[in-house]
């Protein structure tokens, strides 16, 4: 059976997610000015959460389901990609890191689950890591500069970006479920373990000392993650999922650093080198490739 095409809803929330997920970056850099990253995951999914339990019912998947999604999407992802933003990764790089996640899921998704994935899709994803690899090995010069554990600490965030496509494809296999309630019952999954490392990391005093100082960038901060970024945009993202093979919706994602990238350095004074800009350019033309590659092959015929 072949999968269904992309509908005008399905672009469109492709694009929400891009734009939400392209300025996510520069939000989290504004929140880690004020929060340590761990008080930033424990306050970013509780307010993703809390707020909505008595009126959003629990999905009809299994617990461990949720709880394998929370871990996964919110301690392993975010954990990871606030330290690293935290620990010298720029907004703009980060951004473009991340997206290596489309590798790592259409690998998992072929050897896992058993998706098939078309030349096409290879060809467009080899020339999007292509541009992924020039923006990556340029790192400008200054205080700016990407650090290497910060790119590590990025690269493992975005393995376990891919590690949550595929706990999401799983539970599309079983069945339909609400993906608003799929996003709010697992974000209660980070809560109590980010809290647990905030306390251990920075100490008891120093969390309650940043609570102190919550000001309006901080609450701007994770409003921005609780609302757009985690119950809006992850559930059009999981949506995508459960309509189209990981394969083929999560390359739309490639687009996020053309975003980022330009919201950092109007909001940040971040400059990139140009040979992040050809990089960029090389990613526009891999996602063309990827989502257009049957269709000019058959206008050639």
């Amino acid at each position: 059976m072949s999968p269904l095409p992309l509908s005008r809803g399905d672009w469109l929330r492709a694009l929400v997610v891009i734009v939400i997920w392209g300025l996510n970056f520069v939000v989290m850099k504004w929140g880690l000015e004020s929060l340590s990253p761990m008080l930033l995951g424990a306050l970013r999914f509780a307010g993703a959460s809390l707020p909505f339990l008595l009126w959003v019912p629990r999905p009809t998947l299994p617990w461990r389901t949720l709880v394998a999604y929370g871990w996964a999407q919110g301690v392993g992802q975010f954990g990871l990609l606030f330290l690293g933003l935290h620990w010298g990764m720029t907004a703009g790089m980060a951004s473009v890191v991340m997206q290596t996640q489309a590798f790592f899921t259409l690998i998992m998704a072929a050897t896992l689950l058993g998706e098939s994935a078309r030349r096409s899709q290879w060809l467009g994803l080899g020339v999007s890591l292509g541009g992924l690899l020039l923006i990556a090995g340029s790192h400008g010069e200054g205080a700016r500069q990407m650090t290497l554990i910060g790119f590590v600490l990025t690269l493992g965030a975005a393995w376990m970006w891919a590690v949550s496509n595929m706990v999401v494809r799983r539970a599309a296999q079983a069945g339909a479920y609400d993906p608003l309630g799929f996003i709010v019952w697992s974000s209660l999954v980070p809560i109590v373990p980010f809290f647990v490392l905030a306390l251990w990391i920075d100490g008891p005093q120093q969390v309650w000392a940043q609570l102190q100082a919550f000001d309006g960038r901080a609450l701007f901060a994770v409003t921005y993650l609780a609302l757009l970024a985690t119950l809006l945009a992850y559930s059009l993202w999981t949506r995508l999922l459960q309509r189209h093979p990981a394969g083929r919706v999560t390359p739309f994602s490639l687009l996020v650093p053309v975003v980022g990238l330009l919201a950092a350095m109007v909001l940040l004074n971040e400059r990139p080198a140009f040979w992040q800009w050809v990089g960029t350019g090389a990613v526009i033309v891999g996602m063309g490739i990827n989502q257009l590659g049957d269709r000019w092959r058959g206008f050639g015929r």
